[in-house]
């Protein structure tokens, strides 16, 4: 097989953009109503915590990646790869006459991270906490920056090329952040996606908690989110390819000894493909799978990306 593509680097100062969206909540109740509805534990947090959460379903399917940033009068969510309308509704919808918050509207945002050269010269913002700019245009995340659509790149940023389009996905596959459809949809769950660190389970109810506390109290996160390598011109390998086991004779193959699931595909220069799949735990300890049901159909080599983080495994209620 090819040498693995997985050292590659973008060339020069440059940086990664997506677009994302911000909802304000102000009043007293913010943190315990943010509490009762994402993932992780925000009640009680100091004002300039940054907090990393998801937002899911009742069922604890993942409806969007989030950021909490309080602040002394509230907070901001900040959400990525998820319908920001859709879950604003959603808040609404629960937000009750008694409860001291108020839903600002949803507001389009850019998330910019410089990549390359000279990043450790840039502004940077203390781990676990948030920096607004002085114009309360944009907030430091780390080295990451959310602003404003509306509003133009600091100086610090704005001689940084952004990468093209190809080469940005090539990147979110490389460390493995999920997106929407593919990886962030009414099938997956956190734990499925590499977000166990943004779950809490000793938190107390939620929306979702039930649910995220049986997969793992009982070890039942059936599938795992991995990366994934090819070359070869027999023909696109597109997301929704079904994965078999390299090791599967020849013959059609059923449903009964599927491996996995293709998330998100990516054609490069020389006919390298790469993407992410959704792998079932009996192949995990597979280092290559067959896409599609053909004996000589494209054999895919996986690994874990940087970004993945265990799903916990009898962890369940904890007092």
């Amino acid at each position: 097989m090819s040498t693995n593509p997985w050292g590659w680097q973008p060339n020069g100062p440059c940086r990664s953009e997506q677009a994302g969206c911000l909802i304000r909540l102000d009043g007293p109740d913010t943190g315990r109503f943010l509490h009762g509805q994402t993932s992780a534990a925000i009640e009680g947090q100091p004002a300039g915590s940054w907090i990393p959460t998801c937002c899911t379903t009742a069922t604890g399917r993942l409806r969007t990646l989030a950021e909490v940033l309080l602040d002394g009068d509230g907070a901001w969510l900040l959400l990525s790869g998820g319908d920001g309308t859709a879950l604003w509704q959603a808040l609404d919808r629960v937000l009750f006459p008694a409860d001291r918050v108020q839903l600002g509207p949803v507001t389009p945002v850019r998330w910019i991270t410089p990549l390359g050269d000279d990043c450790d010269a840039l502004p940077q913002g203390p781990e676990g906490s948030w920096i607004s700019l002085e114009d309360s245009s944009g907030w430091l995340l780390g080295r990451q920056l959310v602003l404003l659509a509306n509003q133009e790149l600091p100086a610090w940023l704005a001689d940084r090329a952004p990468l093209p389009a190809r080469e940005q996905q090539r990147w979110r596959i490389q460390q493995g952040v999920p997106a929407t459809p593919g990886e962030i949809n009414d099938d997956t769950n956190p734990f499925e996606i590499g977000l166990a660190d943004r779950v809490s389970l000793s938190k107390g109810c939620y929306v979702g908690q039930e649910t995220l506390a049986k997969l793992a109290t009982y070890d039942g996160v059936k599938q795992q989110l991995r990366r994934w390598f090819w070359r070869g011109t027999e023909g696109p390998v597109a997301p929704g390819t079904v994965l078999y086991s390299a090791k599967d004779g020849a013959g059609e193959k059923s449903s009964s000894n599927r491996a996995g699931l293709i998330t998100s595909s990516l054609a490069l220069d020389d006919d390298l493909w790469v993407g992410l799949a959704l792998v079932r735990r009996q192949s995990l300890q597979q280092t290559s799978l067959r896409a599609g049901p053909a004996p000589q159909g494209p054999l895919l080599e996986l690994s874990r990306t940087p970004a993945y983080v265990d799903p916990p495994v009898g962890a369940g209620r904890q007092p």
